[in-house]
């Protein structure tokens, strides 16, 4: 019984270890990938990358594929363990505009530029919501509460310094209200902050579209604004610019992999992410989740992650949120 015991605990450790640090490795030649979500589960980089991770196991059924998470600090914490993975060509991580912003809120001594982009894939509105039981009609409602008492306002988001804390920035701004002032409560994942509305503890949220949108169809949550230049097709809610307020921007997500990557290994990995990219599954998923087609693949996305870069450290040293 004792060996049985032992045996038990030291299969548990190295369950537990598996989890942990070193987590996308993967012995020599194998044709497994890995798949980082640096947030808890339930929120925009999580169902990316298991939707990532069903297209291909249509597009490459040969090919096994897990998604695991590392929560925490807008996404810095598995930023860090990624950059600790020099030359892992198995391994990958979904990442985003809230990333940009969150190195800069954190001030993260691990950056972007320490990674290997492989490709952006989507794009996609914000959306402020509220409980069904609300008294705010109107992102109208919403500002003007705001301009009485930011601090009594309280909204729910992702990480500090992301793109759900920026658009509450940018909407208090555009509303006469100084952004400092905007009561945040930022959260790990997308199911945090929808928990916190659906048990009315705050008083709105904002999140990517598709995070809300079902909650919005089955009466739950209500739907004040979209932050696109359009509305979008998935929900029934004005844009912030209808609303009279002059806020526009657009959620991104992407894949990028660990540093020091061999040729080889990089161009594999485009070609893998191209090739879930044109797959019909793919494609199949986009119009589901009301996502935008945005794939941009090596040196254009690298342009592209760095102008991301300097454009955001702008915007949240603006609304104060670094110093």
């Amino acid at each position: 019984m004792r060996i049985g015991i032992l045996a038990a605990l030291a299969a548990l450790a190295i369950t537990t270890v598996s989890g942990c640090g070193g987590a996308g490795r993967q012995e020599s030649g194998s044709t497994a990938l890995r798949i980082m979500v640096p947030a808890a589960p339930g929120g925009g980089w999580d169902t990316t990358s298991r939707t990532v991770q069903q297209a291909l196991a249509t597009a490459e059924p040969g090919r096994k594929v897990e998604v695991y998470n590392v929560p925490g600090a807008g996404g810095t914490i598995g930023l860090a363990q990624l950059a600790g993975e020099k030359g892992n060509g198995n391994l990958l991580m979904a990442m985003g505009l809230v990333m940009v912003g969150a190195v800069e809120q954190n001030k993260s001594k691990i950056t972007l530029s320490e990674v290997t982009p492989i490709a952006k894939l989507t794009e996609e509105f914000e959306i402020v919501v509220v409980p069904a039981a609300s008294p705010y009609k109107s992102i109208g409602d919403l500002v003007t509460a705001w301009q009485a008492d930011p601090a009594k306002v309280a909204i729910a988001g992702g990480s500090a310094g992301g793109t759900d804390h920026i658009l509450a920035g940018l909407i208090a701004k555009a509303g006469g209200v100084d952004p400092k002032q905007v009561n945040y409560i930022a959260h790990s994942g997308g199911g945090e902050a929808l928990n916190a509305l659906l048990g009315n503890k705050v008083a709105a949220g904002i999140s990517g579209v598709g995070e809300f949108a079902e909650h919005v169809k089955s009466g739950k949550l209500r739907a004040l604004a979209v932050s696109g230049p359009q509305r979008d097709p998935n929900v029934d809610a004005p844009t912030l610019k209808e609303g009279g307020l002059e806020v526009e921007i657009t959620n991104w997500r992407g894949l990028v992999a660990p540093p020091g990557l061999s040729d080889a290994d990089k161009q594999a990995l485009t070609a893998l992410v191209t090739k879930l990219h044109d797959s019909q599954a793919w494609k199949d998923a986009l119009r589901t989740k009301g996502w935008i087609d945005s794939f941009q693949s090596g040196q254009q996305f690298a342009d592209y992650l760095a102008q991301e870069q300097t454009r955001v450290k702008a915007i949240i040293a603006e609304m104060g949120l670094v110093s």
